[in-house]
């Protein structure tokens, strides 16, 4: 039998992450910092808006998860929060990255664009000895938030993992085991 999607508790649940969120860094903001933080989220929002997780919960529970991550359990500030919010919209939408200069600025658009990069490289050499890998990482950003939100963004997926294959939890912990631990 499939769920009836609760669209009304879904919206409350996605507010709820989102002042969690703000929550977490308030201590880091100012309310300039905060009117930039929710136009991350109401463009994340929107751009993901008919896209789900594999576990059928709405997908912006992910990069909501992954700003918290980078809020709370890592300290990070404003920027790093509206990255967080924004990491999946450039390669997942019909986002560009010139949208996002456009619309956050230079400094935001470079960290996603690192995002974008890393991600990139994570596709294609992942048999790369973890060192080497690591060193590549580290010269291939000059914005350490970009290393940061990245291990944000795979802790999230590694605490998510129950609804995936046992096939595709097993890939993607040795991935993470091989890449990420080291």
């Amino acid at each position: 039998m499939i769920k009836k999607i609760d669209l009304e508790k879904e919206k409350k649940e996605i507010l709820n992450k989102y002042k969690a969120i703000l929550r977490a860094c308030s201590d880091k903001t100012n309310k300039e910092d905060k009117k930039e933080i929710r136009k991350a989220f109401n463009l994340a929002v929107d751009a993901h808006k008919e896209m789900r997780r594999k576990s059928g919960e709405p997908f912006i529970y992910h990069p909501l998860a992954v700003a918290h991550i980078t809020a709370k359990e890592i300290g990070l500030g404003a920027t790093s929060v509206i990255c967080a919010l924004l990491h999946d919209v450039v390669e997942d939408t019909e986002y560009t990255l010139q949208d996002i200069e456009k619309i956050f600025g230079k400094k935001v658009a470079k960290i996603i664009d690192g995002l974008t990069k890393i991600q990139e490289v994570f596709d294609k050499n992942v048999s790369l000895q973890a060192e080497n890998f690591r060193k590549m990482l580290l010269t291939l950003s000059d914005d350490v938030r970009v290393i940061l939100i990245k291990l944000s963004d795979r802790l999230h997926n590694m605490r998510t993992l129950e609804s995936l294959s046992k096939a595709k939890q097993l890939k993607i912990a040795s991935e993470t085991l091989y890449l990420y631990a080291p």
